[in-house]
């Protein structure tokens, strides 16, 4: 009885939030036009994304840095990429954080690094995005939009950082999110780890992948590049790394595979 009140009044408030933030038509439009692995997904997704990305925009809070000026095809932008990983886990797995970060192209990060010396090495990064525990998720505009466009096969800095956010979820960058009881921790570095490996050999043998080369620096990496490329390129993703494509699968509960055009 109490189940089903709560689900009621969930289902009940989720809807207001959905007429609050409602995306127009001609918006949503132009935002799976401009981002075709949005459009591949079948009628029944796009709906679930567009109701998802209008309760991830209450729930959110969006600000500019520099000069950018946040407009609603900015942020429906982003948003709707990042619901897409969520699309069959729940946005409640976007509930550590609240804010985000936009600015107008990659951001200099001034970083402080102990060495095995001893001593503290300071050098820059630079950034097209960058998530961490707690927030705020940080976002170059000009590399959100690069994923839209033709020639960026298997990259999304929007995927790439929320894909974070889902493995910072125990408090730990290890390339384990947390996981449904039907996969194991065990199962998941079993196919993981001997992935990551496989990929640093042929990354520091200069051969060409399918994932951004970036992966090899850490297996938190090489998660987030992989579900970069699990929702933009399942195809390349599945040819060189086809127990991966498999693994994802099963956390995500999806199968980019089936909408996505064979392009390669």
């Amino acid at each position: 009885m109490f189940g089903s009140l709560w689900r009621r009044w969930q289902d009940s408030r989720e809807a207001a939030a959905v007429r609050r933030r409602a995306i127009p038509d001609d918006l949503w439009k132009r935002t799976l036009v401009r981002f075709p692995f949005l459009r591949w997904r079948s009628a029944d997704d796009q709906l679930e994304l567009r109701r998802l990305t209008s309760l991830f925009l209450d729930r959110k809070e969006f600000s500019a840095a520099g000069d950018l000026h946040l407009s609603n095809a900015i942020v429906v932008s982003i948003a709707a990429q990042a619901v897409l990983p969520v699309l069959k886990l729940g946005l409640a797995r976007y509930d550590g954080f609240v804010g985000i970060v936009v600015h107008p192209d990659q951001v200099v990060a001034r970083r402080n690094v102990q060495g095995d010396d001893g001593l503290v090495h300071e050098y820059d990064e630079t950034l097209a995005g960058e998530a961490v525990q707690g927030g705020p998720v940080m976002l170059s505009w000009r590399d959100v939009r690069e994923a839209g466009r033709p020639g960026a096969l298997g990259y999304n800095v929007v995927v790439h950082e929320f894909a974070h956010v889902l493995d910072l979820a125990d408090g730990l960058s290890d390339g384990v999110p947390l996981l449904p009881a039907r996969l194991s921790r065990a199962a998941w570095l079993g196919v993981l780890e001997p992935q990551f490996d496989a990929f640093v050999k042929r990354v520091e043998a200069d051969e060409e992948t399918a994932l951004d080369p970036y992966g090899a620096s850490g297996i938190d990496e090489f998660f987030a590049v992989a579900s970069e490329s699990f929702f933009v390129d399942p195809h390349g993703l599945a040819a060189e790394h086809d127990a991966l494509y498999a693994l994802l699968e099963r956390f995500y509960s999806q199968d980019p595979r089936a909408f996505a055009p064979a392009i390669r």
